[in-house]
């Protein structure tokens, strides 16, 4: 008869207990939607942060719960390979000959980390989601737990929420600066500091483990980074051979941050480097790219299908700090570090993204839709020096207004001291950290 993997069983005594001391984290902005009945999928790229959210998740559970309710457990350990869906139903039937008294009487959550690793680990959560009064909160890499294939295998009973790295006023947060009051209540040493950090977090970006490192240790951490989502959520998943043209295609992304991409230039320039590879493999492997959530793209806004594949779209990163981590030019990158970050943010709230061109060519960054149907146009601009630039950065605004009557429009600039002089009816003008703290 099959017994319990005694790691499980170790993992298990160890789960039910109070936690002494519990590691000082700081607090994640990202919420689990409030839908009982399902399954909720926590993804997003390798550390982003996913495995501390699930121990706050834990932590919160446990603040008005015995610790037995609240069960995390973890199946990234070596001792663990192999290990198939038959020891989870062994963990399940240990932890209820324990508290019998819970059984289909009291709710019990489970917070099952890289679940994924486990053979058949699907069908277990969805007998379990059916037939036990359990809440689970399941998270794992992009390698195998992918936003789609996590709707796949739990056909309908998932809701997915997706960590990414710090956020602006996360990153404040976690040095102990995240402003508590409305930015026209700042004194001037406050607004000075917060510029100060804003001008940091553009440059080394908000993944957590790489805060307060010098520049060459972080500059190797997220390599590091990209290199695993490449080659253990790239490469192995999908047996990619072209593991040069893929390498390739990354780095050309992460030095041409907010850059125009089509899977047809795409394809020419991989050619051009030597790589032979076909026009179906060029889109599979910025495919792949995008699964993993290193990067992400915004198509043009229009009602044509047709018109929005064949423009090109713009390729975003993940994170601002991977931009100086992979562009050894020694070049600034602001401005574009700059709408990086704008778009991760409206990427963390949701609304529909696309970017605004006109008849005549001229260009609006983003065009944002939210659940209520309201348009918002966004224009960033880091340099506002040239009275050209300013003229024709509201141009492109007034031209889109235009086309999209209602619409919010907004010019997002890098300080409050380059908003000075600039005056445009329907026009809000803001320095983008104060729009990044909005939410």
């Amino acid at each position: 008869m099959a017994s319990l993997h005694p790691v499980l069983l170790d993992q298990l005594n160890r789960a039910v207990l109070p936690i002494a001391s519990p590691r000082k984290t700081t607090r994640r902005d990202a919420r689990l939607p409030n839908v009982s009945g399902k399954v909720h999928a926590v993804i997003g790229m390798r550390r982003a942060g996913k495995t501390t959210f699930l121990r706050q998740l834990q932590a919160e559970r446990r603040e008005m719960l015995p610790p037995e309710r609240a069960v995390y457990l973890s199946f990234d350990d070596d001792r663990l390979a192999e290990l198939d869906s038959g020891q989870l139903s062994l963990l399940l039937e240990e932890y209820y000959r324990r508290y019998p008294n819970l059984r289909d009487r009291e709710t019990v959550y489970w917070y099952l980390d890289e679940v994924q690793l486990v053979e058949g680990w699907d069908r277990f959560v969805r007998r379990v989601s059916d037939t036990e009064q359990v809440e689970l909160v399941i998270s794992g890499s992009s390698a195998k737990m992918l936003s789609r294939e996590v709707h796949t295998s739990l056909r309908g009973r998932s809701m997915e929420t997706i960590v990414r790295p710090f956020s602006f006023r996360e990153f404040l947060r976690h040095r102990d600066e995240e402003p508590l009051e409305e930015p026209r209540l700042w004194t001037p040493a406050q607004r000075s500091s917060v510029e100060q950090r804003f001008s940091e977090y553009l440059r080394h970006g908000g993944f957590p483990e790489a805060q307060g490192l010098e520049t060459r240790t972080r500059i190797a951490l997220l390599q590091g980074y990209v290199d695993s989502v490449l080659f253990r959520d790239v490469i192995e998943r999908y047996e990619v051979s072209q593991v040069a043209a893929l390498r390739w295609l990354v780095r050309f992304v992460l030095r041409n941050p907010a850059g125009k991409l089509s899977v047809r230039r795409l394809y020419d320039d991989l050619r051009s480097q030597g790589h032979a590879v076909s026009r179906d493999t060029a889109t599979d492997l910025l495919n792949h790219v995008i699964d993993a959530f290193l990067i992400d793209l915004v198509a043009m806004a229009t009602e044509s299908e047709r018109q929005r594949n064949a423009n090109p779209k713009v390729a975003y990163p993940v994170d601002t700090g991977l931009i100086q981590a992979f562009d050894a030019s020694g070049r600034k990158h602001t401005g574009h570090a700059l709408e990086t970050a704008i778009f991760n943010e409206l990427a963390r709230r949701e609304p529909d993204v696309s970017y605004y061109k006109s008849k005549d060519g001229l260009e609006v960054d983003f065009l944002t839709r939210d659940y209520e149907g309201r348009d918002e146009l966004i224009q960033v601009c880091a340099d506002l020096s040239s009275a050209t630039t300013i003229e024709r950065e509201l141009r492109a605004l007034r031209v889109a207004g235009l086309d999209h009557a209602g619409a919010q429009r907004t010019l997002l600039v890098m300080n409050r001291d380059a908003i000075t002089g600039i005056e445009e009816p329907g026009v809000r003008v803001r320095p983008a950290y104060e729009w990044l703290l909005e939410a």
